[in-house]
């Protein structure tokens, strides 16, 4: 029994979201390996939801359909340079994400080191994002696109409807998927292309589905998405 599925009887109306290839765009939040490889320094939280949901193959599966379909991709990186480690004050999460050093880099000037840590794609994405027409963001510092220039590369290339996957899911795809609704984006979130931490405070998957399905313009499954694609 999936413990995630959709409730048998919805109180919320059905989607009508439709996509338009030419106004769509794939946008992948944090395709990295400190999230999506047993190597990363975040494996013991989030593991068991990536393995479960079959998250990295199913992130391939979109990657692939998306340039097929030769629609806008975009990435929204997450990296912190070594003055970030100097915040005054930061919340939960950001602690825990210094104190293990995840996205670590040394400078935004420079690549050395960057190869295979995990701040850096995971290997099997990197013929998708690194072909020079994919969309690769500013870092976003936090969980949301704010910070960085997602939106604006997402409307130069006359983008309003949005495919949202990557991780993690009540985090920063969560406020992803605020922010783009915010912008006035349609947004459909492919449920199992992302995952989240599963700690003794709470399964972050588990509260993420569910404003998924109270907020996004439609929730899909991997294979329905690479549907709607194709």
């Amino acid at each position: 029994m999936d413990k995630y599925a959709a409730p048998a009887s919805s109180m919320l109306p059905p989607s009508d979201m439709a996509l338009v290839l030419p106004r769509t765009a794939l946008v992948v939040i944090d395709p990295q390996i400190d999230f999506l490889s047993p190597n990363g320094v975040v494996w013991g939280a989030v593991g068991e939801s990536v393995t479960e949901l079959n998250t990295v193959e199913n992130l391939g599966k979109l990657f692939a359909a998306a340039k097929k379909a030769n629609i806008v991709v975009a990435i929204s990186p997450h990296y912190y340079y070594p003055w970030d480690n100097n915040w005054k004050f930061e919340g939960a999460l950001e602690k825990l994400m210094h104190k293990v050093g995840m996205f670590k880099r040394p400078s935004p000037y420079s690549v050395d080191g960057f190869e295979n840590s995990g701040a850096d794609f995971m290997p099997e994405y990197k013929p998708y994002i690194l072909d020079n027409k994919t969309i690769i963001a500013s870092p976003h510092k936090v969980y949301g696109p704010q910070q960085n220039d997602l939106i604006l590369q997402l409307r130069k290339h006359r983008v309003d409807q949005v495919i949202l996957a990557g991780m993690s899911a009540n985090l920063c795809v969560e406020s992803h998927l605020r922010e783009l609704l915010e912008q006035g984006f349609e947004v459909a979130v492919v449920r199992d292309a992302t995952a989240a931490a599963i700690l003794p405070d709470g399964d972050g998957y588990q509260a993420a589905i569910t404003n998924f399905r109270f907020m996004a313009n439609a929730v899909w499954t991997t294979d329905e998405a690479v549907k709607r694609l194709s």
